[in-house]
């Protein structure tokens, strides 16, 4: 058995450390990230909580350093901070638990990346169910669990030790998970005072460092390996933050959250719905939301072609031979649907639209001339989500990727990521998204291709975002399987932070598809491929939209621009007259002719139907020949002539946000 926890006596090799200043020290082998952190100041040392070494993944601070590194310190306000901080909660979270009910078997509980929450635990609560009521209570005892500062002890056992262990505590579960772990790969606890869990980590030295910035927020289902034949456990979902004071922020926005609830806007302003007969995971878009998407679409068509790229189409099925060389058999039948018998071959429907844009490339002979080619499509695609994943627009089995292809020469790679990256920030702030996260996912361990052609295309993307001036972070290992990319989430009006854009640049499947073309010296070379979205999917993107606007779309984007109202009987004509003659020169324009008051009017369109402008129509306006507006945020613009509101909503619709 190895076991580390805390200081330890220090041999006297020495090793030496490389700060990201460039600074090189020297300490003895042995020594722990958390004395590293004491030697460079004690602030540093109290926000630690990790230490990555290279480009490795975080490590523990109370685990010794054995090699000369490169090392940074990750304090807990970090995106790689909060990480280990939400990973040790959710190990305190299993602790309360188990306390609360001692008969509860562990599944697993890891950091999350949701603008929700941060961990969950699936557990098997037997006959024992939680509750709501109970959260609070669960809540309270991991604070407890917190002030005791229990210390994070790493323990690492023989299979057949660790199978004991977690056969004493009937951990049937876990008893499972060992069973995967591969032999010769290490199998690790963390213990905390008498609570031990099966874990790679890393956790933060002591469950007093996760300090008061937690909370556990609701109860969900969720299948054993997500296998909808198995039992369904109890998933408790939490967060955890630097701080208390931000976790009361996130808790606020949580309840602002709520209100924006795309599922619940889709129904309450007649967008869509994922519900009925159809079946799940399946989208059924009303005309308000249809017309929406229509505008979305209107445009990323518009900047695409004024941006050099042409339009292709795509069938929604192909043989599976297709997909076979194209290695999503090997590496995403899981996500797959089954496939369909058409004249005795076997089809499939389409998860990805590249091996149809590399057989259209294929059609013909190509040279170094014709490159770079740019094809774009707005292709719908079919992936087989479990049902416990399902969510709203968010996680569907059938959506529009907004998906583009570039073929290109190697020469020509470090131009074209610079462009497709700069078009991924003009689209998204186009939709009024400005603030953005960048990570660089590098290659997993399942992957297709050779490992320097891997090296040569993580250079390629490291240099454009330098030379683009942009912060990234690395995502070690999450690439896709033929190639790196470059993701880009976009923060919201509640400070969440989505994943919508990738760029991914692939030597692969040109290799596997034989792509080739002709060079100035005559001889055949392989192509490079970008694989490309923007939006990510126009299902996800929307329901994104819905949430950053809250329903109250703006003017360039809403299904309705404005309502005139008449404000009695004998303004009707005068209403519906203006109405038609601003819906003649193109605006989106309704008339409310209707018995109502005119203030619950008012309130019924700007707040309830989220409409961004109203124009009255009463006595005074139909002498002047006027509408006095007001907006939906600005409040009274005054009277105005028809002509003057038209010249309004250009305005409006120009600024695009």
């Amino acid at each position: 058995m190895r076991r580390y926890a805390g200081l330890i006596p220090l041999p006297m090799t020495s090793i030496q450390l490389t700060l990201p200043n460039g600074d090189v020290r020297e300490y003895p082998q042995g020594t722990t990230g958390l004395q590293v952190a004491e030697s460079i100041g004690k602030g540093l040392a109290k926000a630690a909580v990790g230490i990555r070494l290279g480009s490795a993944e975080p490590q523990s601070l109370q685990l010794p350093i054995d090699e000369s590194a490169t090392i940074e310190i990750i304090t807990r306000d970090t995106p790689a901070g909060l990480e280990i901080l939400r990973h040790s909660a959710a190990h305190v979270l299993a602790d309360a638990v188990k306390r609360m009910r001692p008969k509860a078997k562990l599944w697993k509980g890891p950091a999350i990346d949701d603008p929700r929450f941060g961990y969950y635990y699936d557990i098997d609560l037997g006959d024992e169910p939680l509750t709501n009521d109970d959260l609070p209570e669960l809540e309270k005892l991991m604070g407890e669990i917190i002030a005791e500062d229990h210390p994070f002890v790493l323990e690492e056992l023989p299979r057949s030790d660790a199978k004991q262990l977690m056969a004493d505590h009937g951990e049937d579960y876990k008893l499972a998970t060992i069973d995967k772990i591969p032999e010769g790969d290490p199998i690790t606890f963390y213990k905390s005072g008498d609570f031990v869990d099966l874990c790679k980590g890393p956790h933060v030295p002591s469950t007093g460092k996760i300090g008061n910035g937690i909370a556990v927020l609701s109860l969900a289902g969720s299948y054993f390996e997500g296998d909808s034949s198995q039992k369904m456990l109890t998933r408790i979902y939490g967060h955890a933050f630097a701080d208390k004071k931000a976790m009361a922020a996130h808790r606020k926005n949580l309840e602002e959250a709520a209100k924006r609830d795309h599922r619940r806007l889709g129904i309450d302003l007649d967008l869509f719905n994922t519900m009925g007969e159809l079946g799940a995971g399946l989208v059924m878009w009303h005309p308000k939301g249809g017309f929406v998407r229509h505008k979305v679409e209107e445009f990323w068509r518009n900047e695409h072609l004024k941006g050099g790229y042409d339009i292709v189409y795509s069938p929604h099925i192909a043989r599976s031979d297709l997909w076979q060389t194209s290695g999503h058999l090997d590496f995403y039948k899981e996500g797959m649907f089954t496939g369909l018998d058409v004249d005795g071959e076997e089809y499939l429907l389409k998860p990805m639209n590249c091996p149809f844009h590399i057989l259209m490339y294929k059609t013909k002979r190509r040279s170094y001339r014709d490159l770079p080619f740019r094809w774009a499509e707005l292709g719908t695609v079919y992936r087989y989500e479990k049902a416990g994943t399902l969510h709203g627009l968010m996680r569907v089995r059938g959506f529009t990727q907004d998906d583009a292809h570039l073929f290109l020469r190697e020469d020509q790679m470090g131009e074209e990521i610079e462009r497709v990256v700069g078009f991924v920030l003009h689209i998204l702030a186009s939709f009024g998204f400005d603030e953005f996260e960048i990570n660089l996912s590098t290659r997993p361990d399942k992957f297709v291709g050779e490992p320097a052609q891997w090296d040569k295309a993580e250079q390629v993307l490291a240099d454009s975002l330098k030379k683009l001036g942009l912060e990234y972070e690395i995502d070690a290992g999450g690439g896709a399987f033929y190639g790196p990319k470059i993701d880009v989430k976009i923060k919201d009006s509640l400070g969440r932070f989505w994943q919508c854009s990738t760029v991914q640049l692939d030597f692969t499947q040109p290799e596997r598809f034989d792509m080739t073309y002709i060079d100035s010296d005559g001889e055949k070379k392989r192509p490079v491929m970008i694989h490309r979205a923007l939006l990510g999917s126009l299902e996800r993107f929307f329901g994104i939209l819905v949430e950053h606007y809250g329903g109250a779309f703006p003017v360039w984007l809403a299904p309705v621009q404005g309502v005139l109202l008449a404000v009695g009987e004998r303004h009707a004509e005068t209403v519906e007259r203006m109405a038609a003659e601003l819906r003649e020169r193109g605006y989106r324009i309704d008339a409310d002719t209707s018995a109502d008051k005119i203030g619950a009017k008012i309130r019924h369109h700007l707040w309830q139907e989220k409409v961004p402008l109203v124009g009255v129509v009463g006595d005074q306006e139909v002498e002047a020949g006027t509408v006095t507006v007001r907006h939906r945020k600005d409040g009274d613009l005054g009277a105005m002539s028809a002509n003057a509101l038209a010249d309004l909503l250009d305005r409006m619709s120009s600024e695009r946000r």
